[in-house]
Parts: C-alpha cells; sequence; structure tokens
C-alpha cells in the first residue's frame, strides 16, 4: 500500500488534479441536464412526474448512499471505492445511447447517483489522507471547493454549447472520455487508504440512513415544487424520513463503531464548519435556479448566453477559493468563513434591494458577490478535514457533501417555494389574467415558463410581460428572504468558531 508520507510533491498534486477533475464532472451534473431537458422531453414525450424524476433521481440516490458508501470505503479501500465509482459513472453514461424511453433515462440518471455517492465524500478523505502537511492541505481543500462551485455554475454553460452542435444524449456522453481517463490516472496516481480498525459494519443503521436520507430530501423537493407545506404526501415523507434519521443519531451514538461519527460534531470547528458548507450552497443552488430562469424567460437570454452570464459566480468562487486560505492567516479563520457567508448574502440582498426594474448590471454584481462568499466553502472544508481525525476522514467527507446536498434541496425548496408564491400571489391579483379563460389563467399561474408558452400560444404578449414582472418581483422578494438568511447563518458560524482557530496548523 502506498503511503502518503513517501509521496512527491508533484505526486500529491497530480492526486489532486484527478480527484478535482472528477468531482468536477460529477458536479456538472447536477445542472447539466437541466438545459437539455426541453429538447429530450420532445423525443421522448415523458410526462410532468417523469421530467421531474429524470432531474431528482440522480440526487436523491446520491444523498441517500453517500454515508453507507463512505463507511464501506474505510474498510475496503477508498480507491478501490472510487474507481468503481468513475467506471459505474463512464459506463452508465454510455448505455444513454440505447435508450429510447422516459423510464431509461430514469434508471441511468440513478445509476449515475450511485457512481456519484462512491466518488465525492471519497475525493475529501483521499485529500485528507495524502495531504499531511495542514497548510498545504488547506489549499489542497480551497482548490477543492473552487471545483466544486464551478462544477455547479458550469452545468448549464457546458450543456448550452453541446446542444448547439449535438443531440440531448452529449450531456451523458460527455462523461464517457472524462470518466476512462480519470480510472487510468487513478490507477497510477492515487493511494490505496483504508481504517485500520473500524469495527464491524452496521449494514441496519445503513438502511435507515438510505431510507431517512431519501424521504427527507424527497419532501423537501416536493415542497419547493409544490411551493406549499401542506401536500400529504411530501409531510408523511418528511415525518417517516425524519423519524428514520433520529433512529439512525441514537444508534450511531450508541454504537462503539457508529457508522457515521457523529461524536465529530462535539467540537466547535467541525460544526461552524458544516453549518457555513450547508449556507453556502443554500445561498448557491437557489440563485442558481432563478437567476437563470429569469435570464432566459424574462431578459430573453439563450441557453448559452445564459450560461456565460452565469459564469461570473464560478470565476469569483474559485478566486475566492483560493484566496480564503492565505486570507485567514492574515485576519482570521472565524473572520474568512463568517464573512464569506455574510458576502454571499449580500449578494442576495442587492437582488432584492434595487429599487426599480431589476438590471443585468444589478444580477451581475450579486452573482459576484455569492461566488465570492461561497469561497468560505474553502475555509469550511479545511474546518472540517482540520477537526477530524485522520482515521475519520471518510465518515467527515460524508458528513461535509451531505451538508452540501441538503444545503441545495434547502435552498431550492425555500428559496424556490417563497419566490413561486409570490409569483402566483401578484399574477393572481394582475388585470391581464383576468382577461384570459380561467383554464389559461390557471396554467400561467404554475411557473413563469408555462406563462410565456401560454402567451405566444393565444398570442397574448401582455401575458408573458405581465408573467416576466411578477417572477422578477417574487425574485427579488426571495432575495431578502435569502439574504437575511445567509446572515444569520454567517453570524453563527462566526460566533461558533472558537477564537484562534488556525487550519494551517497541526491538528490536537
Amino acid at each position: 500500500m502506498s503511503t502518503p508520507s513517501s509521496f512527491s510533491r508533484g505526486r500529491r498534486w497530480a492526486a489532486l488534479a484527478v480527484l478535482t477533475a472528477s468531482l468536477l464532472v460529477i458536479m456538472m451534473d447536477m445542472t447539466i441536464l437541466n438545459i437539455a431537458l426541453p429538447e429530450m422531453s420532445a423525443e421522448l414525450h415523458p410526462t410532468s412526474d417523469q421530467q421531474l424524476w429524470i432531474i431528482d433521481i440522480y440526487s436523491l440516490v446520491l444523498a441517500g448512499l453517500l454515508i453507507s458508501f463512505a463507511a464501506i470505503a474505510d474498510r475496503w479501500g477508498r480507491k478501490k471505492m472510487l474507481l468503481l465509482g468513475y467506471t459505474i459513472f463512464g459506463v452508465s453514461s454510455l448505455l444513454v445511447l440505447f435508450t429510447n424511453s422516459a423510464e431509461a433515462v430514469i434508471t441511468i440518471r440513478g445509476v449515475l447517483g450511485i457512481g456519484g455517492a462512491m466518488i465525492m465524500p471519497i475525493t475529501l478523505s483521499l485529500i485528507r489522507v495524502i495531504f499531511t502537511d495542514p497548510k498545504e492541505r488547506a489549499t489542497a481543500l480551497g482548490i477543492w471547493a473552487a471545483v466544486s462551485g464551478l462544477g455547479a455554475a458550469a452545468g448549464p454553460l457546458v450543456g448550452g454549447l453541446l446542444l448547439e452542435y449535438f443531440s440531448w444524449h452529449a450531456a451523458f456522453l460527455i462523461n464517457v472520455p472524462l470518466m476512462l481517463a480519470a480510472v487510468i490516472a487513478g490507477v497510477l496516481i492515487l493511494p490505496e487508504s483504508r481504517v485500520q480498525h473500524p469495527g464491524r459494519w452496521d449494514a441496519f443503521a445503513a438502511l435507515l440512513s438510505l431510507a431517512g436520507m431519501t424521504l427527507v430530501v424527497w419532501a423537501i423537493k416536493t415542497f419547493g415544487k409544490e411551493a406549499t407545506f401542506a401536500s400529504p404526501a411530501a409531510l408523511i415523507a418528511f415525518a417517516a424520513g425524519s423519524a428514520l434519521l433520529a433512529w439512525f443519531i441514537v444508534r450511531c451514538l450508541r454504537s462503539p463503531s457508529p457508522l457515521l461519527e457523529l461524536r465529530l460534531f462535539r467540537s466547535r470547528e467541525f460544526s461552524a464548519g458544516t453549518i457555513a458548507a450547508l449556507g453556502s450552497m443554500f445561498a448557491m443552488a437557489a440563485a442558481l435556479l432563478l437567476i437563470a430562469q429569469w435570464m432566459q424567460l424574462v431578459d430573453g437570454a439563450s441557453p448559452v448566453e445564459a450560461g456565460i452570464r452565469l459564469f461570473p459566480i464560478a470565476i469569483a468562487g474559485a478566486v475566492a477559493s483560493a484566496l480564503a486560505p492565505p486570507l485567514a492567516r492574515i485576519i482570521g479563520t472565524r473572520a474568512v468563513l463568517g464573512g464569506g457567508v455574510a458576502l454571499a448574502g449580500l449578494g442576495m440582498l442587492l437582488i432584492g434591494l434595487q429599487p426599480g426594474t431589476l438590471t443585468n448590471l444589478t444580477v451581475l454584481i450579486a452573482l459576484t458577490l455569492i461566488g465570492a462568499g461561497t469561497g468560505s466553502l474553502a475555509i469550511a472544508s479545511a474546518m472540517i478535514m482540520h477537526a477530524s481525525p485522520v482515521e475519520k476522514a471518510g465518515t467527515a467527507g460524508a458528513i461535509e457533501e451531505t451538508s452540501y446536498e441538503l444545503g441545495s434541496v434547502l435552498g431550492i425548496a425555500i428559496l424556490g417555494s417563497i419566490s413561486a408564491l409570490m409569483y402566483r400571489a401578484q399574477l393572481r391579483a394582475s388585470e391581464v389574467l383576468q382577461a384570459v379563460d380561467p383554464a389559461t389563467a390557471t396554467q400561467a399561474q404554475e411557473s413563469l415558463g408555462a406563462a410565456v408558452s401560454l402567451a405566444e400560444q393565444t398570442h397574448r404578449p401582455e401575458l408573458a410581460l405581465e408573467a416576466g414582472v411578477a417572477f422578477t418581483d417574487a425574485l427579488q422578494v426571495t432575495g431578502i428572504a435569502g439574504g437575511l438568511m445567509l446572515l444569520a447563518v454567517a453570524a453563527l458560524a462566526f460566533f461558533l468558531t472558537p477564537k484562534g482557530t488556525d487550519v494551517t496548523a497541526a491538528a490536537h
């Protein structure tokens, strides 16, 4: 077995390149299909429910399996798990060539989620193992965080560019050569790593975490899509999922060799990093979703133009992530952590507080602030790993990735619900809606996309204009709500972080 101490500096950074490149593909896959969905729908004719499952099944499977696969990798070998994940991701992407139904696409997306769950937490745990020097590790985690944000923002742009020249299948097939390269590079460069005495693998706890996480994430997504918390199915799923997760937590706390080491939360540094990571993803996911809709359906941008306009959030995030570790050494870790989340909050507030009509310049500045704020992910990752013993690196990685996933679905569900409720209320009160037939009025209130489509079909441009105004106003209210939430998260992360925390110092 290779040992990190035997690694040259060049091999350590080469290993980081392999790990972050594969993470880029996984993060892109979360958002790339949003652009390809219209063309796919025109060919496969999925029902509305099937369209939702095509998008959602990936993150549902991924969220449910993160914890279990991290625990298995600790025992079986992290490199083996990572290479298996690469293989599953690449092969399942290739199978899209043989699909001719929505059900087949849903199945492939589910298998991609399995591969993603094998890859995401292992990238973090291997960084913790390979980079034994805390200062180097902080830099490596800054690069990892930058690539994570870059992938999420690059998905719509890459998807738009692919659809300019190829069919929707290209959104899947792009993964194949990238994963093949990752397998070859991983075999040659990455070390094997496992926990020496991990204890018995708790299969029942794994089942509890799978069922609980899947139900909770599905319920939150359903609340967001229906823009109401009164959905009976979602309420039942949320209650059942919460009960299963509570059972899982109690079982882990009582076990001498738990599937997930929740005692890590006793560290204020670990807890603050996790809260900040969740808050950063809360902002970025909601901003990408709502502003992308505004750009295309209100401002008239094409998918490629929208992808380009969204890129400032990725560029600012990448720069801020790289600068965060050295900046933390100058002004302090807690200032960079809390300040980063607060910066994202100010970006959200700027959208809501601009007087008059929302402009592209305001959106650009807001996206830059939000992106710069998500640079706090670099410090959050460094704090989480710094506060975790090396033998708990897999668990720490699973917890961090779970916080990212929950942050994303909470941001989309909560802020998306606020936006949808405000949009419906304002459009319902407009005079334009009173002039159309009841069926059209009801459909137009479902979403901005539906209103724009109906306006074209019925030759009522005033309906699209009024819906655009309603959506813009709803977006601004959502910006204020999201900004205030993030400022609260920033304050909590700041005061929870112990004074003098130094992620570049050796862990105690």
